[in-house]
């Protein structure tokens, strides 16, 4: 059997929270209707897709890579390193992985990055759609300790509102310091990107 497992992440571009993956095997028996890349729905049809796609998958799985080790090995390799995890995590081994973009991470398994995946894979759509949905589900609960920031509107993006609440706050445990802005605030424009 042909199990194919479609990779994606979600939150390489925030300034603050953990980068998240999903890895989903899609069940060709029980499709989904409406999946595309997380970009392109709504917040309310993403968690929607999301509690049915984990229901009719044959595997899925969500990992996460910390703020800690963002600073520590850079985005690209904790974005990396969060995919790894979600594969490992699946409960069915797949025969395939199939990565959003042009970086593939280490697996035991045959693995391939397809530019532009998330438009055209569903299982990658599907993958990007949990991910998304779960890190979204943490940016909110930080904003509950951090209110200042407005981790709930822009759930760590380097908006105008949340340049602006970096610049009057600081920044807080969960900012990435190796990212410019950050830097910047922190008063460390040269440190290591």
């Amino acid at each position: 059997m042909n199990l194919v497992c479609g990779v994606d992440e979600a939150g390489r571009g925030p300034l603050a929270g953990p980068v998240f993956a999903a890895a989903v095997i899609l069940d060709a028996a029980y499709p989904v209707k409406g999946i595309a890349d997380s970009k392109k729905l709504a917040a309310g049809r993403r968690e929607s897709l999301a509690v049915e796609i984990q229901a009719k998958a044959v595997a899925w799985a969500v990992a996460s890579a910390s703020v800690e080790e963002i600073d520590a090995i850079n985005i690209l390799q904790a974005s990396l390193l969060a995919m790894r995890r979600a594969v490992e995590a699946l409960k069915t081994v797949p025969t395939e992985v199939l990565v959003d973009g042009l970086h593939c991470p280490r697996l035991e398994v045959p693995t391939r990055a397809v530019v532009d995946g998330d438009a055209k894979i569903k299982a990658i759509s599907a993958a990007s759609i949990l991910a998304k949905v779960a890190r979204d589900e943490v940016m909110l609960a930080l904003h509950q300790v951090h209110p200042q920031y407005g981790f709930d509107r822009h759930k760590g993006y380097p908006t105008a509102d949340h340049l602006k609440a970096l610049r009057a706050h600081g920044a807080c445990s969960v900012h990435r310091r190796s990212f410019g802005p950050v830097r910047l605030v922190l008063g460390n424009p040269g440190a290591r990107a």
